[in-house]
């Protein structure tokens, strides 16, 4: 009998989790994504932008709820142009929109084994993979209460459930700390980094310290075009005294937002 290397028996790994190259997207008539280039790996990644910089038109792109108009688009190693492809895209993504519909009455728990039941995952795991996504937001004492019950916070920490509870290898979270307390806050950002060592996580959001808390990467938006991409660090050393902002993150932040602006 021929022996089974271990490179054969590894789980297969993709060369990278997210590619676009000259991606567009429309937002309506607007080109809201243009000619993007972007390559995420696994890790935890910060999308930051002012607002109309294009963050949640490529976030909407990446889930595969709005086709690009242009460029190429890679998720998980499959090109999401075709039903096969996105289908089994779809089976391994978490997403969570700034806005997210549910049905008033479905308990928090019955709201998650919903979604983990339209994410096709077997009916055998979905239990334990339910319980296992509101023990980590913090929620097991409101499993079984309706939806429409919880507070704004609790509702957000719901919504970030759903997303994780198929163990995405490709985890979407737009503007996830909205309701969130500060002591809230800190959770969600070890639970990101606890993410982040399996999975490609990318988290859309206004906050600059909650990026440089939690996140290995930071992507930088502004009127559709990437302006930066890097570590934390990278994003402090562009910033000066006369740049806005009350640290030296924001005030990195601002000095390429200034620079674009001055250049276009």
């Amino acid at each position: 009998m021929r022996s089974v290397s271990a490179a054969e028996t590894a789980p297969t790994r993709h060369p990278w989790l997210v590619h676009a190259d000259s991606l567009e997207v429309r937002a309506g008539r607007h080109l809201a994504v243009d000619g993007l280039d972007l390559t995420l790996d696994r890790g935890v990644h910060g999308l930051l932008g002012p607002n109309g910089a294009g963050k949640t038109t490529l976030m909407r792109a990446l889930s595969t709820v709005v086709k690009p108009a242009g460029g190429t688009l890679t998720l998980l190693g499959r090109p999401v142009d075709g039903r096969a492809d996105l289908r089994e895209v779809r089976r391994s993504l978490g997403y969570l929109p700034q806005q997210f519909g549910f049905y008033p009455r479905f308990t928090v728990r019955e709201f998650v084994e919903y979604v983990a039941w339209l994410k096709e995952m077997p009916k055998s795991a979905i239990p334990d993979a339910v319980q296992r996504a509101v023990d980590r937001v913090g929620l097991t004492e409101r499993a079984d209460k309706r939806m429409k019950t919880l507070s704004g916070g609790m509702l957000r920490r719901a919504g970030i459930a759903q997303a994780i509870v198929n163990d995405p290898e490709l985890l979407l979270l737009d503007e996830p700390t909205v309701g969130l307390d500060p002591e809230q806050r800190l959770d969600f950002r070890n639970l990101l980094r606890d993410l982040g060592a399996d999975s490609c996580v990318l988290v859309s959001t206004h906050l600059v310290e909650d990026v440089v808390a939690a996140c290995s990467d930071v992507v930088l938006l502004n009127v559709g075009k990437l302006l930066f991409q890097g570590t934390p660090d990278g994003l402090v050393a562009h910033g000066g005294e006369r740049d806005a902002g009350d640290s030296p993150a924001e005030r990195g932040y601002s000095a390429l937002l200034r620079a674009h602006r001055e250049n276009a």
